[in-house]
């Protein structure tokens, strides 16, 4: 017996693969095509007649051996055809998530290499320094800027203080809803910027976009996209829920059935 015949015997044996898939349970649709797969396998394609897999085909793969006439059964799979219904393209969560997103409870762990981050250890040029070649050295505009030289009018101790409890009482204080199921507080955050003056101490601006970006914090504050939170471990979320083909009821409607049309 030559490969050719061989093979010849393989792609004529669309009986054997249709019995296959009845015997896996399976009502296979019309045959519509036998691919040769090497010289001792055919690949034969059945349409797939199941509810919610438009387009989906069976492939039943069949093995023959150099110089026995029986036919083996390697493996049965459902494949998508052409114009198959297909889920849609998997989005990383971290693609995904966007501002507003966080609630109680959640946690979002900032990437290893996120850009808006760096080790403590290197210098970010926060701190407000001059160039000695083109700025006054004795760093005058910057001491006046900060006790208010050039302002009308400044916070008293009472307003600030007023403020302080507000902030600190508010949604983004330590007693919110938020910061209660928070694993770590703002304080030791790398998104945290501290303010300035007598405030420094307790509160600070979120610099996290996903969190609360742009708002005065509280130190004891704390969020679930602090910048210490450990990455959860595995591929993640799907973006879909999954297709649950036994919740699947299939009704047939006749003509008289439809409803009428204006």
């Amino acid at each position: 017996m030559t490969d050719v015949s061989e093979g010849g015997r393989l792609l004529a044996a669309v009986d054997i693969a249709r019995a296959a898939l009845v015997d896996e349970g399976q009502q296979p649709g019309a045959h519509r095509r036998s691919v040769a797969e090497g010289e001792w396998a055919a690949a034969h394609y059945f349409d797939a007649e199941l509810a919610g897999y438009r387009g989906w085909q069976w492939c039943v793969v069949l093995a023959g051996s150099p110089g026995s006439d029986e036919i083996t059964l390697s493996e049965v799979v459902l494949l998508p055809g052409e114009g198959s219904l297909l889920a849609p393209p998997w989005v990383p969560w971290a693609e995904r998530v966007a501002s507003g997103d966080l609630a109680p409870g959640d946690l979002l762990a900032a990437e290893p290499d996120d850009p808006r981050l760096v080790p403590n250890q290197i210098d970010t040029g926060d701190e407000f320094r001059f160039d000695s070649e083109s700025e006054d050295p004795d760093e005058i505009g910057q001491i006046a800027g900060e006790i208010g030289l050039g302002r009308r009018r400044l916070l008293s101790r009472d307003g600030r203080a007023d403020a302080a409890q507000r902030w600190y009482d508010g949604d983004f204080g330590p007693s919110s809803e938020m910061a209660q199921a928070a694993p770590f507080t703002c304080w030791t955050c790398g998104f945290y910027v501290p303010l300035a003056g007598a405030l420094r101490a307790g509160f600070g601006v979120c610099a996290n976009e996903y969190a609360a970006d742009g708002r005065v914090v509280s130190a004891e504050y704390g969020c679930g996209a602090h910048s210490d939170v450990q990455a959860p471990k595995g591929e993640g979320s799907p973006a879909y829920d999954a297709y649950d083909d036994g919740a699947l009821e299939v009704v047939s409607v006749t003509r008289d059935a439809e409803p009428a049309r204006s």
